[in-house]
């Protein structure tokens, strides 16, 4: 069912929360190296005019594959190359059938868009497979495309090296590892560290454009995603075709709200999940949202003090239990979370399915490519001491009784960094385009509707749509026919909804 309303009215709570104030200019550092304003220079055409080879995958016969050479810097595309991996699944349609090449991007950052498009190509409508090749490019920095190597370093989880439940993370420890980490991205990939950011990934996504030959970028880009999409549209906005942007970032956002705001969201999540599950008989956390909260914290402090050990190498630590949860809000995965917490919460017996939700659970957090990304941009890299961070706890607390010191412990992700952003977030511009489809989930925990609000007033020509749902992003998610209804329509016709369009 499709309605016009106003967005907040929709969700008030999160829309006047998320007009908080923010901390004292005091408490956040400046961004790491020189604000520069994001140029575009002359396509570097020895790059422009090569000839891809396609080849059939050698692990996915029924995708193409190939590598593209592309400038390490583009400002200086005499210093050598990168190489970036391309792969492509063929229009099932005929010539007139045929629209172009539609380049899709799952977010992240730092995850691979090759792996990301073979989980979803099936999903696609027949009409929408015989209009566009579909395409996907790993970032640079990421997967089959040249990666960053920082040796045995991995990012430090955002736990800590002891228990935060009921107390809080040691930012401290957490610090010293981030530092530790930085040092080794900077010995080993320093010449590549510098030019894994978003706006060479947005060039990047335009040397593809131009090289599977089309004269615009379609383009279909989830969460992180969007913001890859929103800079290549700064860019490049007489080259934007049709551009999907679902789940959005807001790029005028700082490092503070890059995490106060999702630690607010999966709050809003958890709630919905314990008022769900408190109308079933047998929910293992009570018969209220507030009752549900104070049976997860006393969970996650039991666990942190004795693991429950499942074989002789599997223990379950709150650490362990706070991310499955994010992560099935996220899905969302609620059937499957109300049976994880009702093993957790039995004094004995199997963890089947919390071992099945973990198995599927991915930390993007802790992944190197998401750093190197993230610190590079000011809208999501957070900089901030360990004493700064620690003084940001109670706010985080408040946005998130349940989620918010688990997200404080992110602030000093990037403090250390050998690289800083190339200018503020606040010097986003949004020069005129083509129309820009954006879709917002009321309920997102991930990126917060807010965000996607924010990124529709950007751009003078992009319309949002709206569901009224659960989980991370809306396109091509079980229950969302009216959202992959409009999205589709906008692709293969390039007619944008109704303005206030609300999906049920």
């Amino acid at each position: 069912m499709v309605a016009a309303v106003g967005a907040c009215a929709l969700l008030a709570t999160a829309c006047a929360w998320l007009h908080a104030g923010k901390p004292p200019a005091a408490t956040r550092l400046a961004a790491l190296g020189a604000a520069r304003s994001v140029d575009v220079r002359p396509e570097p055409a020895r790059h422009y005019t090569q000839r891809p080879v396609w080849q059939p995958c050698e692990d996915e016969p029924s995708y193409q594959c190939t590598t593209l050479a592309a400038p390490l810097d583009y400002a200086h595309p005499e210093s050598g190359d990168i190489t970036l991996a391309v792969t492509r699944l063929r229009s099932t349609g005929t010539a007139s059938e045929r629209i172009g090449s539609l380049l899709y991007n799952p977010g992240g950052p730092g995850d691979s868009a090759i792996d990301g498009l073979r989980g979803i190509a099936e999903d696609f409508s027949p009409a929408m497979r015989a209009a566009y090749d579909l395409v996907a490019v790993d970032p640079r920095g990421v997967g089959a495309s040249t990666p960053l190597d920082c040796g045995s370093a991995a990012p430090a989880p955002a736990t800590g090296s002891r228990p935060f439940a009921g107390g809080k993370p040691d930012f401290e420890a957490l610090d010293e590892a981030r530092a530790e980490t930085a040092d080794a991205c900077l010995r080993h990939s320093g010449r590549l560290l510098p030019h894994v950011g978003t706006p060479d990934a947005a060039r990047d996504l335009d040397l593809v454009r131009a090289l599977v030959g089309d004269e615009r970028l379609h383009y279909l880009g989830f969460s992180y995603g969007t913001y890859l999409g929103a800079t290549y549209a700064e860019l490049f906005p007489s080259r934007v075709g049709r551009m999907v942007l679902d789940g959005g970032v807001d790029p005028t956002i700082d490092g503070y709200r890059r995490f106060l705001d999702p630690a607010h969201g999966y709050q809003v999540a958890w709630e919905a999940f314990a008022a769900d599950c408190a109308r079933r008989p047998g929910c293992p956390v009570g018969r209220s949202p507030a009752e549900a909260g104070r049976v997860l914290d006393a969970l996650v402090a039991r666990l942190d003090r004795s693991p429950r050990r499942e074989g002789k190498d599997v223990a379950v630590t709150g650490a362990d239990l706070l991310r499955i949860v994010l992560a099935a809000l996220k899905r969302p995965a609620w059937d499957e979370l109300r049976l994880a917490l009702g093993e957790m919460v039995a004094p004995a017996g199997d963890t089947a399915a919390l071992q099945r939700l973990s198995a599927a659970e991915e930390e993007a957090v802790a992944d190197v490519g998401f750093t190197a990304v993230s610190c590079l941009s000011a809208a999501l890299g957070p900089v901030f001491t360990p004493a700064q961070a620690e003084a940001l706890l109670p706010a985080f607390r408040r946005a998130s009784p349940q989620f918010g010191a688990y997200y404080s412990a992110l602030l000093t992700t990037c403090a250390h960094w050998p690289v800083g952003p190339a200018r503020p977030a606040q010097a986003f511009s949004a020069p005129p385009t083509a129309p820009i489809l954006v879709v917002g989930t009321l309920r997102d925990p991930a990126t917060p509707y807010a965000w996607s609000q924010a990124l529709t007033r950007l751009f003078p020509s992009a319309r949002l749509v709206t569901w009224d749902g659960d989980g991370h992003t809306a396109y091509l998610q079980p229950g969302s026919a009216c959202v992959d209804a409009a999205v589709d329509r906008y692709l293969l016709s390039g007619r944008l909804p109704p303005a206030g369009t609300v999906c049920h």
